[in-house]
């Protein structure tokens, strides 16, 4: 008998990915629960397990077609026995057109068009056929995001995959198709570009005070707590004091409204296996340096798995990014809408600096804050810095939370 394999639902406001990669071949046996194919979405990548033990039957999907939830993408002849039945499998392509044409019958009616109050003023204001437009919030409802996207797209660059005429170099170059979480950075830059007026302010932070600490306490706090004590968390704690103190930086502007956010829950940026993502720490303000340890490792961990989800991903009021793990000196960020706000921290470097009146030696790592201008003023920029600055040069403020 032979046992369907579908796309499972990929998360909230998700209807389609693009099959990354097939674990097994038509006629291979498998085993129940065992991983058969990889499906990219533009924020995760998800294990398709194969619902029954057997053999795989037909492949509806190759890699890099397109799909959506519910679409079937292949059959298991289950039971001891079905690699016999393969070879008579109808061959995948032939099937592929159906499910493909689906998302035309899927489009909402112009009469029940959920969408968001902004939404609607913005296309109105815009003259946007929201009609036409597909909605990523909850239950299909178009957002002020899906609008925006809309009103973006004739300005967006020519598909690299349709080349104007032949290469000189062809035949010594390699061209592969854009990842769908790659295309989703790519939009979400020139969104954060375009939307935002983004600004970038610097400090420097003497790092010596931290250092000095996690050497006299790493062998302590890893025996006791499994994990070292790394530089992250105390950024993380440092970057939540400043956004209490500032809090324009923890909020976001919503059309002519701003939220202001009394909750504290930070992305951090980590390099997984198909790109930068960045998982939420949520209320980072209740945790503790250990807690913001393993929770950092973890998503780290995952993320070079491709084992985050949806609900790891989504939201977060502020971002840090370290670009210093490569070796950045210095660097602009670039934010993450609808953020107003962005860390970068870079490398640790041992520089010559003025301290009472003698030239000392000292690690020295530079900071930057890009922050939407729209909202928040350089005044409180550079104080956030300064803020964090002093945070991190006496590291016991963070303890005695003062």
């Amino acid at each position: 008998m032979a046992v369907e394999l579908k796309v499972p639902p990929l998360g909230e406001s998700i209807t389609e990915a693009v099959v990354g990669k097939w674990n097994k071949k038509q006629g291979e046996a498998v085993a129940a629960d065992e991983p058969l194919v990889v499906l990219e979405t533009d924020k995760v990548t998800i294990d398709v397990p194969a619902p029954a033990a057997g053999s795989i039957a037909s492949i509806a999907f190759k890699e890099g077609d397109k799909v959506r939830v519910g679409d079937v993408l292949g059959t298991i002849e289950a039971g001891a026995g079905a690699s016999a039945a393969v070879a008579a499998a109808t061959p995948a392509p032939a099937q592929a057109a159906a499910p493909v044409s689906a998302p035309a019958a899927a489009a909402p009616a112009q009469g029940d068009t959920r969408i968001t109050p902004t939404a609607k003023k913005m296309a109105e204001e815009n003259r946007v056929d929201v009609g036409q437009l597909k909605g990523s919030g909850t239950g299909g409802r178009i957002m002020k995001e899906d609008v925006q996207g809309q009103l973006n797209r004739p300005s967006a660059p020519p598909a690299p995959a349709a080349p104007s005429g032949p290469r000189p170099n062809a035949a010594r170059e390699e061209r592969v198709r854009m990842t769908p979480l790659r295309k989703r950075v790519a939009e979400r830059l020139i969104q954060a570009q375009s939307t935002a007026a983004m600004l970038t302010t610097f400090n420097e932070v003497d790092m010596g005070e931290v250092m000095a600490l996690r050497k006299k306490y790493n062998d302590k706090f890893q025996a006791k707590h499994g994990v070292k004590l790394g530089f992250m968390s105390f950024f993380i704690r440092a970057s939540v004091e400043a956004l209490k103190a500032f809090p324009q930086i923890n909020a976001e502007i919503d059309g002519e409204d701003v939220i202001f956010k009394h909750y504290y829950d930070i992305g951090v940026a980590v390099s997984g296996s198909r790109g930068l993502v960045v998982p939420v720490v949520r209320d980072a303000d209740k945790l503790s340096l250990a807690d913001l340890e393993k929770t950092v490792g973890d998503y780290g961990g995952r993320a070079r798995n491709d084992k985050l989800t949806m609900a790891d991903l989504t939201g977060g009021t502020f971002t840090i990014t370290n670009g210093g793990i490569f070796g950045s000196m210095l660097s602009t960020p670039i934010l993450n809408p609808p953020q107003t706000g962005i860390l970068g921290m870079h490398n640790i470097v041992e520089r010559p600096v003025a301290r009472d009146g003698q030239v000392v030696i000292r690690p020295i790592m530079y900071i930057a804050l890009t922050y939407d201008h729209r909202l928040v003023d350089g005044r409180e920029a550079v104080q956030f810095l300064v803020r964090v600055k002093e945070c991190i040069e006496d590291p016991e403020r963070l303890l005695l939370d003062i």
